[in-house]
C-alpha cells in the first residue's frame, strides 16, 4: 500500500506492505454541518455560558483579540469576519478594536507573516501587533504560585476575547481556552513557573479537570479576566469543522468534547512501530513544535519499539534553551534529572523527548543535518521509506505498524494498555 505524509509544505510517500499495516489512526467520520466562517457564525449566534457578544460590549471599550502566532494552525482569517461583524453591529469602532498575535515566548512575526495570520480583512481594518514577553503587567498570583503576567496592551483593555484552536496538548491536557492568556501573552517568568508543573501527576494529554497546569492557566484567566472565546477545531485538512464560542471554560469544554468524539482513537494493541507526522506546515516548522506529535505516538508503540517522528523542521530545533538542552546533555537521562532539579522552559520539551527514549528508538525524518540529529540521540533519515525500512530490519519482517498522519491531534488509547511514561 502506498501512504503519504505532510512534510513541510509538500507530502512524503512511501510503501508498506499490507501486513505489516496493523492500523491508520485518521479522524472519526462524522456528517458535517456547517463549515469555516459559516460555523463561526453559527457559534457566534449560539454563544455557550454567555449572551450573544454583541449584548456584551459597548460602544467606545477599548478591545483586544488575542489570537495565535505562526506556529499554530488556527484559521485566524477566517473567524475574524464573523467576529468584526459582531463587534460592528455592537456599535464598536475600528479603530478601538486590535489583533494581538500571542507569541509566547516565539521569535516576532515579520510585517509579512502578521498580515498572513491577520487575514486581508482585518489587517486592513484595525491595528495588528505581536505581543511581547517583556512588557507586561502583574495582575496577581494564583495558588501555585505562578505570577500572572500579562502583556501590558491586553492587560489594559475593557474587553479580552480570545481565539484559539483545540487540540491535545501533552501536559495541559488540551490547548484553546485560556491558553491565549497563559502562556500566550504572558511574560516568560510565567510561563516557566506554569510549565513546570507539566511533572506533576495528571499533568498530561488529554486531562482537565484534576490537571494542575491547566487548572493554574484557568485561574490565571480569571485574574485577569476573559470576555469571550471563539474556539475552533480542525479536520485533517485544517478547514474548521467546529466552532465554540462564548464562555472561557464552557464553551471551552465543549470544543474538548468535540475533539475527543473526532480525535480519540481506541486501539487493541500497540504497534511495533508507529510513523508520525504532525501534518506539514506550520505544525513541524522545528522540532521544538514537532515533538508534539511525538508525545502522542508514544501512547501507541510498544516498550522497545520505535517511533518514526516525521517534520521537516525547517527552520531548526527551534528555540535556544531547547537546542542548549539537547546539545549539552551527554545522555537522554540528563534531560530528565535536569528538568526535575532545575526546570527552565524551552528544556522541558527536551525532557519530554528523553523521556519517550527511555521506552522507544526516535528515527527522525527531517530537514536536519544528520550529525545533528545524531547529537540529540535521535537516528537521521531523509525519506519515511528509509526510516520504516531500516526499522523493518530491525524489528523483524513480521513486525506491526500504527501509521498517525496527524499525529499532533490524534490521541490513541490502548485498552491492554499497561505502561506509564
Amino acid at each position: 500500500m502506498e501512504l503519504e505524509l505532510g512534510y513541510g509544505d509538500e507530502a512524503q510517500r512511501f510503501v508498506i506492505n499490507d501486513k505489516n499495516l496493523m492500523d491508520i489512526l485518521v479522524p472519526n467520520v462524522f456528517q458535517k454541518k456547517l463549515t469555516g466562517e459559516e460555523e463561526v457564525r453559527r457559534a457566534l449566534l449560539e454563544p455557550i455560558g454567555a449572551p450573544p457578544l454583541r449584548e456584551l460590549v459597548k460602544p467606545g471599550e477599548k478591545i483586544v483579540v488575542v489570537t495565535s502566532d505562526l506556529t499554530r494552525p488556527m484559521p485566524t482569517p477566517k473567524v475574524m469576519p464573523a467576529l468584526l461583524d459582531e463587534l460592528y453591529a455592537a456599535g464598536v469602532r475600528p479603530e478601538d478594536i486590535t489583533l494581538v498575535f500571542a507569541l509566547g515566548n516565539h521569535r516576532k512575526h515579520t510585517e509579512q507573516e502578521r498580515r498572513r495570520l491577520a487575514g486581508e480583512r482585518a489587517w486592513t481594518e484595525i491595528t495588528c501587533v505581536d505581543s511581547d514577553p517583556t512588557d507586561c503587567i502583574r495582575l496577581g498570583t494564583t495558588k501555585s504560585g505562578t505570577p500572572v503576567d500579562v502583556f501590558r496592551l491586553v492587560a489594559r483593555a475593557d474587553r479580552r476575547i480570545c481565539l484559539g484552536n483545540i487540540e491535545y496538548h501533552y501536559f495541559a491536557g488540551y490547548s484553546g481556552g485560556a491558553k491565549a492568556i497563559m502562556p500566550g501573552v504572558s511574560s516568560r517568568d510565567a510561563t516557566q513557573s506554569n510549565h513546570s508543573m507539566m511533572i506533576l501527576p495528571y499533568a498530561c494529554t488529554g486531562r482537565l479537570e484534576d490537571n494542575p497546569v491547566r487548572m493554574d492557566i484557568e485561574e490565571a484567566a480569571n485574574l485577569c479576566g476573559v470576555d469571550y472565546i471563539v474556539n475552533v477545531v480542525l479536520d485533517e485538512h485544517k478547514e474548521i469543522i467546529f466552532a465554540s464560542a462564548g464562555d472561557v471554560t464552557e464553551a471551552h469544554r465543549a470544543g474538548c468534547r468535540f475533539l475527543d468524539d473526532m480525535y480519540r482513537k481506541p486501539i487493541a494493541n500497540r504497534g511495533d512501530i508507529v510513523i508520525a507526522s504532525q501534518g506539514g506546515a506550520p505544525k513541524d516548522i522545528d522540532l521544538y513544535q514537532t515533538q508534539k506529535a511525538l508525545d502522542n505516538a508514544k501512547h501507541a508503540v510498544k516498550k522497545g519499539g520505535i517511533i518514526i517522528l516525521v517534520g521537516s523542521c525547517k527552520e531548526g530545533l527551534g528555540g535556544k534553551i531547547f537546542e542548549t538542552w539537547m546539545l549539552e546533555a551527554k545522555h537522554p537521562r540528563d534531560l530528565i534529572h535536569r528538568v526535575k532539579t532545575s526546570f527552565e522552559l524551552g528544556g522541558h520539551k527536551a525532557a519530554a523527548i528523553a523521556l519517550v527514549l527511555e521506552d522507544a528508538d526516535i528515527y527522525l525524518v527531517s530537514d536536519l543535518d544528520p550529525s545533528l540529529v545524531r547529537r540529540i540521540f535521535l537516528t537521521p533519515f531523509a525519506t519515511v521509506q528509509d526510516a520504516l525500512d531500516a526499522a523493518l530490519r530491525k524489528m523483524g519482517e513480521n513486525a506491526q505498524v500504527i501509521v498517525m498522519p496527524y499525529a499532533g491531534s490524534t490521541l490513541p488509547e490502548c485498552q491492554r494498555d499497561s505502561a506509564t511514561y
